[in-house]
């Protein structure tokens, strides 16, 4: 029986494709999220564009303690590098994209906000820890970009990863039937 060559190309192509999405999602989490926990427990960059958004009768002195000293500097860095390492190994990419995405669009928001209050007032956005004190820093602007390609990979991977919603990567498959044999 022949083999139809274009059938058996076009999923590695959206696996590779997947791949490098992921890859590079990941990383960038892994890197922003453990620069943020290194910095254990200070609140990176900015927060004020949550009174804005959160509405005064959520705001209360506990919800803020929460979301200024457990929240912000500890939670969310660690489920940036979760979602990283998920990504990165391949497990669920489908799932962790969908998830990466509010994550972006929370830092989106955060870089609006930054961006509409100027440059003078808010020149770099720490979206990086303490690694922006070694590698420099992002504008607002510039790490709005950065976002937007977040968001557009985090896209990329749900549509284009083969398989069902919470398949993971090949080699995971090879792992697991390593296993049984």
């Amino acid at each position: 029986m022949p083999l139809d060559y274009e059938y058996d190309k076009q999923p590695m192509v959206r696996s590779i494709i997947s791949i490098v999405a992921c890859l590079l999602i990941g990383l960038t989490l892994i890197f922003a999220g453990g620069g943020k926990l290194a910095n254990l427990g200070t609140i990176p960059g900015q927060t004020e564009f949550l009174d804005r958004f959160i509405p005064d009768f959520l705001m209360t002195p506990d919800f803020a303690r929460f979301i200024g000293l457990v929240f912000i500097p500890w939670i969310l860095p660690i489920a940036e590098v979760l979602m990283g390492l998920l990504l990165v190994i391949g497990l669920w990419p489908r799932f962790m994209a969908i998830l990466v995405l509010p994550l972006v669009l929370g830092f989106m928001a955060n870089n609006s906000f930054m961006i509409s209050q100027g440059v003078d007032k808010y020149p770099d956005c720490t979206c990086f820890g303490i690694w922006e004190q070694w590698l420099g820093g992002l504008t607002p602007l510039q790490s709005m970009y950065y976002d937007m390609a977040l968001f557009i990979l985090a896209f990329i991977v749900i549509i284009v990863h083969p398989g069902s919603f919470f398949s993971h990567q090949f080699w995971i498959n090879k792992i697991m039937s390593r296993d049984k044999v």
